[in-house]
């Protein structure tokens, strides 16, 4: 009987490796025929995301491939993103980074932000909020254009005190009942700006071999 049982639990055991080994195999399977498409949709994806901010005239590079790492910490981001540099004829002409204001009324703010090589804000848009729903949601462009009130404004022709909310003495508009929303997102594409102005010359220092542009790789 004990034999029985014994030669039972091996061939249990056989059939569950053999399962284990075949489910393995698929799942690796599966992974790398699906990994390249994935790959590409996500880059279809980031560089439609782009475009909202960035004209594409300014850039010939590959913004994808062109990048600089942001640590923890850097920015409020509570986790490594990427600065992604453009170029045009092989000269720095903007930056694409994400930032996150921690102190949205109802928790972090991603935002992703477009700055020219002169210092001008191209573009900003909300990635992720917690903002209660037809109030502070305004600063999402699918709420409103609030957001846009960014565009070309940078250090030089926006003092300090001007990157603020009305409410506090700056130029911001803001939605009665929601200032805290605004506020924060102020305060962290303002932060943006001056790190990129302290940090320029570091963030172009890195060059990379020789790629192909992006007209080069559509021909």
């Amino acid at each position: 009987m004990s034999e029985s049982i014994y030669k039972h639990a091996i061939n249990t055991a056989s059939y569950l490796i053999v399962f284990a080994v075949v489910g393995t195999a698929m799942l690796a399977y599966t992974f790398t025929t699906t990994e390249a498409p994935i790959a590409v949709a996500e880059a279809k994806v980031r560089m439609a995301l782009f475009g909202q901010l960035l004209p594409a005239q300014l850039f010939d590079n590959d913004l994808l491939n062109d990048t600089v790492d942001l640590k923890i910490g850097e920015l409020g981001n509570t986790e490594v993103t990427k600065l992604y540099r453009a170029r045009l004829k092989g000269q720095p002409s903007a930056v694409i980074l994400q930032t996150t204001a921690p102190d949205g009324y109802s928790g972090e703010i991603k935002l992703l932000i477009a700055i020219k090589a002169n210092g001008e804000l191209s573009g900003v848009r909300v990635l992720a909020h917690k903002e209660t729903p037809g109030l502070g949601d305004y600063i999402d462009i699918q709420h409103g254009d609030w957001i846009l009130n960014f565009n070309g404004l940078s250090l030089a022709n926006t003092n300090q005190d001007g990157w603020r909310v009305k409410k506090d003495g700056g130029r911001f508009d803001y939605m009665t009942g929601a200032t805290i929303t605004p506020r924060a997102v102020v305060k962290a594409v303002n932060k943006a700006l001056i790190y990129f102005s302290q940090n320029q010359d570091t963030i172009f220092a890195t060059t990379l071999p020789a790629t192909p542009t992006v007209k080069e790789a559509k021909s």
